[in-house]
C-alpha cells in the first residue's frame, strides 16, 4: 500500500495530500494543479434522500445466463451501457453493449453490441458516460497500452446516437501506468469548470485495489494521478461512482465491516474542497453475502445500479449463490424540496433529448 500522507493546510480531497506524497517507487512528490485547489462547491443546498430500497434484478433482456457487469446510465435514463464478459456474438472476451428504452417508465430493450469501433478482440470493460453524454470512458487490455488494462475515451458529436462513437483514445500516462487501470468515473465541477477523473488501479490480474484521481488539464490531457487516501484502506477499494454535485461517492470494498466478498460503501463531504469523510457500508438492505460492486448512480441521484453474484440471477438456481454477475438496481427518493434546474425527473415520459 501507499506510504504515510500528511494533510496540508489547503484541503482539496486527496489531491492536496498528494502534494506531499512519497511512495516506495522513489518517484518525486506530485504537484497539485492550481485548478484543483479552486473548487468550492458547497453543500448548503445539497439534496437529502431516503434510505435505499431492496435491490431488484433487472431481468431479461438485459441480464442473461452470461456475465453482465458495470452499468452506466445516460443522463435522461434512456440508455444503459454495460459490458458482457462472455456473451455469444461478442467480438472479444468482454464487449460493451447498450440497451435503450423509449422513456424511464418503459422496459429496457434488447442489448446491442457497440461494434468494432469500440470493441476489439481484447477486453473492453466498465463503460462510463460523461454527464453531458458526449464521452464514453472504459478500460481495455488491447495492445498499445501502458500496462495491463488502460483507460480510454471515445467521443461523439450527437449525444442522441448510441452508435456514433468515434475511435477511442488512450488517456495517457497521467492516468494509465504499468498496473491495471480501470472503472473510470468523471466528475465535472460546474462551479469551477474543473473535471476530475476517479478510477481504480492495482497490480495486473488482482483487480483495481485503490482509488485514484486525476485532473483534466487545459490542454485536454490528464495530470499526474494521486490516490484518494480518505477512501483507500489496506483492503481492496475500487470502482468509484461520484454524485454529480461531488458530495457523495460510492465504491466497492472488502474492508473490515463488509458483509460479503465485496460490499458497496459510501462517503460524503461538506464541499468539493473538503476531504471525504470515513466511508460507511450501505448495510444489509443493499449488500448481501456475495459480491456487490461497480456502482453507477443516476443523474438525479435516486437510482443506483450495481453488479452482484447474489442468488436470483437470471439462469441461476442456487438459493445461496454465488451466481454469475447480473445487474441489479436499488432506489431512493428525495426527501427535501430541492429542484435543480437541470434535475431529471423519474416520472412520466422522458423529454426528447
Amino acid at each position: 500500500m501507499h506510504g504515510k500522507f500528511t494533510a496540508p493546510t489547503i484541503a482539496y480531497l486527496a489531491f492536496a495530500l498528494a502534494a506531499c506524497r512519497g511512495d516506495s517507487t522513489g518517484t518525486a512528490p506530485l504537484t497539485v494543479a492550481p485548478p484543483l485547489l479552486a473548487s468550492r462547491r458547497q453543500a448548503d443546498d445539497a439534496p437529502r434522500f431516503s434510505a435505499w430500497s431492496a435491490p431488484v434484478n433487472l431481468g431479461p433482456p438485459v441480464n442473461t445466463p452470461f456475465i453482465e457487469q458495470a452499468a452506466s446510465l445516460s443522463r435522461d435514463g434512456r440508455s444503459l451501457y454495460f459490458h458482457c464478459g462472455n456473451c455469444p456474438g461478442s467480438i472479444g472476451g468482454a464487449d460493451i453493449y447498450v440497451s435503450q428504452r423509449a422513456s424511464v417508465d418503459d422496459p429496457w430493450g434488447p442489448p446491442q453490441n457497440l461494434g468494432p469501433t469500440i470493441n476489439t478482440t481484447a477486453n473492453e470493460q466498465a463503460p462510463r458516460l460523461s454527464r453531458d453524454g458526449r464521452q464514453l470512458l472504459f478500460s481495455s487490455d488491447r495492445s498499445g497500452g501502458f500496462g495491463g488494462h488502460d483507460i480510454y475515451v471515445s467521443r461523439r458529436d450527437d449525444k442522441r446516437d448510441d452508435f456514433a462513437w468515434q475511435p477511442p483514445v488512450n488517456l495517457g500516462s497521467g492516468v494509465n501506468g504499468t498496473d491495471d487501470d480501470q472503472t473510470p468515473d468523471p466528475f465535472e465541477d460546474r462551479a469551477t469548470g474543473t473535471t476530475i477523473l476517479y478510477f481504480g488501479s492495482g497490480p495486473i490480474g488482482t483487480g483495481a485495489t485503490d482509488i485514484y484521481a486525476s485532473a483534466l488539464l487545459p490542454d485536454g490531457s490528464y495530470g499526474p494521478r494521486a490516490p484518494v487516501v480518505e477512501l483507500n484502506s489496506t483492503s481492496v477499494d475500487r470502482q468509484p461512482a461520484i454524485r454529480r454535485d461531488g458530495l457523495e461517492i460510492f465504491f466497492a470494498s472488502d474492508r473490515t465491516g463488509s458483509l460479503g466478498a465485496l460490499d458497496l460503501w459510501v462517503s460524503t463531504r461538506a464541499s468539493t474542497s473538503d476531504p471525504w469523510l470515513t466511508p460507511v457500508n450501505l448495510g444489509p438492505v443493499v449488500n448481501g453475502t456475495q459480491v456487490d460492486a461497480r456502482p453507477a448512480l443516476s443523474f438525479d441521484g435516486t437510482t443506483l445500479y450495481f453488479q452482484s453474484t447474489r442468488p436470483g440471477a437470471v439462469g441461476c438456481s442456487s438459493p445461496t449463490g454465488p451466481c454469475v454477475f447480473d445487474l441489479w438496481v436499488t432506489m431512493r427518493t428525495r426527501v427535501d424540496d430541492g429542484d435543480d434546474d437541470d434535475r431529471v425527473r423519474n416520472r412520466g415520459k422522458a423529454k426528447e433529448r
